[in-house]
């Protein structure tokens, strides 16, 4: 097989068929927007190479990455080339999530802050411009819990955003550490939506070659962060949250008995969980980024098509091109859980009609 960089996924037989679905308005639900203005803001006040995501790579993948920047740049941030490349894709509506790298956890100060709302801004006016087409997310400044739910607030009441992103680490704390808790008692209040989007694995001296950062390491990092949401306790704290996890929930889902064998072996594992943990997991959403056809029918025989949710993780390498055939083409769908995949779960998440 050539490389193809930017095109079909090699973990499966790919559809030549043009995609041609009209069973419902279809929904990317997991794709990214850069904001150069946000970016030229923080130059200068944070190392972006100690990012996991950049950090533990070696130099082979530094020089990819920097090259990916440039390959990508406009489909980043330009809308033309976007809605170009949605229609190719038989996407109606992409839900803009702003590019992981653009959390800036690590700026603990004003402009910090100022850039997050810079974020926000842009993509509440991007989405409104072509609202047939854009939805939109936002980041919130996790560093200081009172803020990020500040933020969230304005967000939500301010600019319309239906939801917002928040990585697996937040500069070195777990997303069930306490400081977080404003954030969450405010998304339920709301009843808005929280992304779970890795960012790299922060401890990744043995993933720094083939690219096993992202390919190891971004699954790893959303599985450790569930693996504390669930064991210390904070959905059992904040039982009405609703957590929409990238890449499939990670390697968690593909091996939760293990879970709820050591919860039941264990009284180590049961300290701040009333329930079996895979009883929080499944109260969650996982979106369809996982390449193979295998791998996403056992998503829906597993959680339900009601918790599976149609994405690409757009415009990146990394990315599922072909995402409504991926649907379409894994046996033993109905017509019904097709519909609910590709569009119809993430609306009534995002409470909009389709």
């Amino acid at each position: 097989m050539e490389l193809r960089p930017y095109g079909p996924t090699a973990g499966r037989v790919n559809s030549d068929k043009k995609v041609n679905y009209t069973l419902n308005k279809t929904i990317d639900a997991h794709c990214h927007l850069h904001v150069q203005e946000a970016a030229d803001l923080v130059a200068g006040l944070f190392d972006p190479m100690q990012v996991p995501a950049f950090k533990t790579t070696n130099e082979i993948t530094s020089k990819q990455n920097q090259q990916q920047a440039k390959d990508r740049a406009l489909n980043l941030t330009d809308l033309d080339q976007r809605l170009k490349d949605m229609d190719r894709q038989g996407i109606d509506m992409q839900l803009l999530i702003p590019v992981p790298f653009q959390a800036y956890y690590a700026i603990r100060n004003d402009t910090g802050h100022k850039a997050i709302q810079i974020i926000n801004n842009t993509l509440s006016k991007t989405a409104a411009q072509r609202p047939d087409r854009f939805l939109a997310l936002g980041t919130l400044p996790m560093q200081n819990g009172d803020a990020a739910a500040r933020e969230m607030e304005r967000g939500i009441k301010e600019l319309g955003l239906k939801g917002f992103q928040v990585l697996g680490t937040v500069d070195g704390h777990e997303l069930s550490d306490p400081i977080h808790d404003p954030v969450w008692e405010t998304a339920q209040k709301h009843d808005t939506l929280i992304f779970l989007h890795p960012n790299g694995y922060p401890q990744g001296d043995r993933i720094r070659d083939h690219y096993f950062n992202n390919i190891i390491g971004n699954p790893l990092d959303t599985t450790v962060a569930l693996h504390h949401l669930i064991f210390d306790g904070t959905l059992e704290k904040f039982p009405n949250l609703k957590i929409f996890v990238a890449h499939g929930g990670g390697y968690l889902p593909a091996y939760s008995g293990r879970i709820d064998h050591a919860w039941g072996a264990r009284p180590d594992c049961r300290l701040l969980i009333k329930k079996p943990p895979t009883s929080y997991l499944k109260k969650l959403y996982f979106d369809t980024v996982v390449f193979s056809y295998e791998q996403l029918k056992y998503l829906v025989d597993t959680f339900g098509s009601d918790k599976i949710i149609m994405g690409t993780d757009y415009p990146y390498d990394m990315a599922e091109d072909n995402p409504v055939q991926h649907v379409l083409d894994t046996d033993g769908l109905t017509d019904q859980d097709k519909r609910k995949i590709t569009g119809e779960n993430i609306a009534k998440l995002l409470k909009i009609n389709i």
